[in-house]
């Protein structure tokens, strides 16, 4: 007969056991917790958005006078120094004025000589014509006499005029700044001889205050000057290389045709100028302010991201989830950028951090960006 071994039989109790550990073993660990992405985040904000154009200007002159001489001479002295700003009818030079003395009283001379000739040749003009009615002269001699008398005083007025020639001359012994401005590198010293010429200024006068600023914008935003233009004078601001200061103007000049070589028409900008922060010749960065835009709602522009069904943003929700947003955005200026719709004022956008971020990713705020345009800034747009 063969043998078996028998198993004893497990006890009730520790099959149950078994089974509620077995069970435990079946059920699946719970999944991990969505770790949180550090971002920054800015404010949805109504602020007042300007609209301007900016271009790069070059500051010019709003008149510029060559000073030449009008008579010849030996310059005598110099009444300025290089550099120094002038007022209209300040004396700048004086030539010897001698020669044009000695003319004047020359043509004085002449016009009294002459004009006493013509006195005597008038009287007897008159004389010859009496005598002539009763038969005593001729009519020939009458009208002889007449003649002479017409000749003489033709030389008197030709006198007259060479008087005034003369006096102009030795005016013109005296030069005066034709404007007031600011005087360039001078050309002539005193013991100089100095003639009439076109050609050759004895010093150039800028006048820098006011000043122009000449700039150009593209035709595409031309429309756009002359709608706001029409409103009124519009502003003009520029700024000079790295310098932090602005200078403030107007619009004064819009050019008549679009140059079809650069597409772009030609504008002028006055400014007071009064401190001389503006030089002629200085290249400036300007920027032309067609309107403001006082309700603008406003997000950092780097807020806004391009996909493929158009612009959108991160919006962080209650929860601490970022929800994807659609938006319109009507202009950018500098880093603002002017939404349209899809945001409403208050509401948190991540302004940086987008990179790592999908629909419902849970985020961990590190900061706050300011907001953007409220710094008194002249922005431009994009």
């Amino acid at each position: 007969m063969t043998s078996r071994t028998l198993r004893p039989h497990a006890p009730p109790v520790l099959a149950a056991l078994l089974l509620v550990a077995a069970a435990g073993c079946a059920k699946k660990d719970p999944p991990p917790r969505q770790p949180e992405v550090p971002v920054t985040v800015a404010v949805v904000r109504r602020v007042a958005a300007p609209y301007t154009i900016t271009a790069n200007g070059v500051v010019e002159p709003l008149q510029t006078a060559r000073v030449t001489a009008q008579v010849s001479g030996l310059v005598q002295s110099v009444e300025f120094r290089e550099g120094d700003a002038v007022q209209k009818g300040q004396v700048l030079f004086r030539i010897d004025p001698r020669p044009y003395q000695a003319a004047l009283m020359q043509a004085r001379a002449a016009l009294a000589r002459d004009q006493a000739q013509a006195a005597g040749a008038q009287r007897d003009a008159q004389r010859y014509q009496e005598l002539a009615k009763q038969d005593y002269v001729t009519k020939s001699q009458a009208e002889g006499q007449s003649t002479n008398a017409a000749a003489l005083a033709a030389t008197v007025a030709a006198d007259r005029a060479a008087l005034d020639k003369a006096q102009f001359d030795l005016g013109n012994t005296v030069l005066r700044a034709p404007i007031a401005g600011r005087t360039g590198s001078l050309l002539v010293r005193a013991g100089n001889v100095v003639a009439p010429s076109a050609t050759q200024p004895l010093v150039v006068i800028n006048q820098t205050a006011p000043i122009l600023v000449r700039f150009t914008v593209p035709a595409a935003a031309f429309p756009d000057v002359q709608r706001f233009r029409r409103g009124g004078p519009l502003a003009v601001r520029v700024t000079s290389g790295g310098a932090s200061d602005t200078a403030s103007g107007v619009l004064t000049f819009v050019d008549n045709a679009v140059d079809t070589t650069t597409g772009t028409v030609l504008l002028k900008g006055e400014f007071p100028n009064r401190d001389g922060q503006l030089w002629p010749g200085e290249f400036v960065n300007t920027t032309l302010v067609l309107t403001v835009e006082p309700n603008a709602l406003v997000v950092p522009s780097k807020a806004v991201q391009t996909g493929q069904q158009g612009t959108y943003v991160f919006v962080v929700q209650e929860n601490g989830t970022a929800a994807q947003r659609p938006v319109t955005v009507g202009r950018t200026v500098r880093d603002a950028a002017v939404v349209r719709s899809g945001l409403k004022e208050g509401e948190r956008v991540v302004a940086d951090g987008q990179s790592r971020l999908g629909p419902g990713s849970r985020v961990r705020v590190t900061g706050e960006e300011k907001a953007p345009l409220t710094g008194g800034d002249a922005p431009a747009v994009q």
